[in-house]
């Protein structure tokens, strides 16, 4: 399967300390350097995150339950030590390669699934677990889909493709910087507050989300025959296409979005 040419000499830029999901500050990765860099984080020190302070709503009971519920889960970090944490882990690994048998936690078959090194739990840093819960449920609930970005089954691709694993990560930290979810004790972008109507609808509304976001990440991959240098802009165009369509009128349901159909391609 193919993998990003780069991974193998990047080097981590963020560490653990401080706050347990550090998102308000990430690095600054410039374009130019961004093959010899670690991919967490960093990738939207460019776009300002948009609120209007001046805009008030209140939220329903179930709004207020579910989005209390969302941001708990962006306070738990990824804990290598934690046994949940690591069958967690393993479970990913079996329903990504059910017919190769894992050596351990730490090891090298890590970067085929597209993990920056031999110990994935170094890349959960700069998201914390629920990372690792929007992959597993990517893999469980839309499985044809999860297989196919994994293995780069469409398209012509790059020769140095992005790295899977990884790329869900950012996608992961892109989402909660996109809808304000660290924002207590509510989100005060728009993007933010349409997406807690779809979460009222429907309490996988994030997960779902992701699961969108990286089809659709994908297959701007494809369009604009990105390469490896080229994957901050490819994640832009993909949170710009993901704000456009939170914004539209019709949208009540995550299964209203244009790009939902691209679960089942």
């Amino acid at each position: 399967m193919k993998r990003g040419k780069g991974e193998k000499k990047e080097k981590k830029s963020r560490d653990g300390s401080g706050q347990v999901v550090p998102l308000t500050e990430p690095v600054v990765i410039p374009m130019a350097t961004v093959a010899t860099r670690s991919w967490i984080g960093g990738l939207f020190t460019r776009s300002s995150r948009r609120q209007d302070k001046s805009i008030d709503y209140t939220l329903s009971p179930l709004q207020e339950e579910r989005l209390q519920r969302l941001q708990d889960r962006l306070l738990v970090p990824f804990d290598e030590t934690c046994p949940d944490h690591q069958e967690s882990l393993k479970a990913l690994w079996n329903v990504a390669f059910p017919n190769v048998n894992l050596t351990g936690l730490v090891t090298e078959q890590w970067k085929e699934m597209g993990w920056q090194g031999p110990n994935p739990s170094t890349d959960f840093r700069g998201c914390g677990f629920i990372g690792l819960e929007n992959l597993l449920f990517s893999a469980r609930v839309y499985p044809v889909c999860f297989r196919r970005l994994l293995l780069k089954q469409r398209g012509d691709r790059a020769q140095w493709e992005y790295p899977f694993a990884v790329a869900g990560i950012n996608i992961s930290f892109m989402l909660i910087q996109m809808l304000d979810l660290q924002n207590a004790p509510k989100p005060k972008c728009i993007p933010g507050m349409n997406f807690l109507k779809l979460l009222e609808e429907d309490e996988n509304a994030f997960d779902v989300l992701y699961c969108i976001a990286f089809a659709m990440m994908d297959a701007q991959w494809l369009a604009m025959h990105a390469s490896y240098m080229e994957f901050n802009e490819v994640l832009q165009a993909t949170r710009n296409q993901l704000e456009r369509e939170l914004s539209l009128d019709d949208i009540h349901r995550i299964q209203d979005l244009p790009a939902y159909n691209l679960l089942f391609q």
